[in-house]
């Protein structure tokens, strides 16, 4: 069963392909065994991700990447059932692909692993060795969507 991916694009600067970021998204969940399920992507800029980090966090500050799991407070629903949200901002994400040499599409990729796996569970927070799981599957799914045909 295919997962139903919504990618709204709620800025302006940063040009970004959302077909690619919705292919993407669909191949990370059937990787990780979570196909059949929804999740919406929003690219926002740094003024809305330092909202939603002041609102949910108490961070007065931008950030890359956050996620809204839903999993536990949805019902099964006739399509599937509704994994989360995953806010990016695109503004920090080009600003961190510039400091270290990388294209700001890879880094909206590897952003969007990171949120996905922390709605499915993975933290790096709390402990060195789940940080050091979350590390390594972020790494191999990144090198897969690398390797596949979702990659130009």
């Amino acid at each position: 069963m295919s997962s139903k991916v919504s990618v709204l694009n709620r800025q302006a600067r940063v040009r970004v392909d959302r077909q690619k970021i919705g292919a993407a998204a669909r191949r990370i969940l059937k990787t990780l065994g979570y196909g059949g399920y929804e999740l919406a992507v929003v690219l926002v800029d740094d003024r809305e991700i330092t909202r939603l980090n002041r609102q949910y966090f108490r961070r007065n500050r931008p950030t890359n990447v956050i996620s809204f799991p839903m999993l536990e407070e949805t019902p099964l629903s006739p399509r599937g059932r509704v994994l989360g949200d995953v806010v990016i901002s695109s503004e920090t994400a080009e600003r961190q692909a510039a400091e270290v040499g990388k294209k700001t599409e890879d880094e909206v990729l590897f952003l969007l692993i990171h949120g996905i796996l922390h709605l499915v569970g993975y933290d790096h927070e709390k402990a060195r060795e789940k940080r050091v799981e979350m590390e390594a599957k972020e790494q191999e799914l990144f090198a897969l969507l690398k390797d596949s045909s979702l990659r130009g």
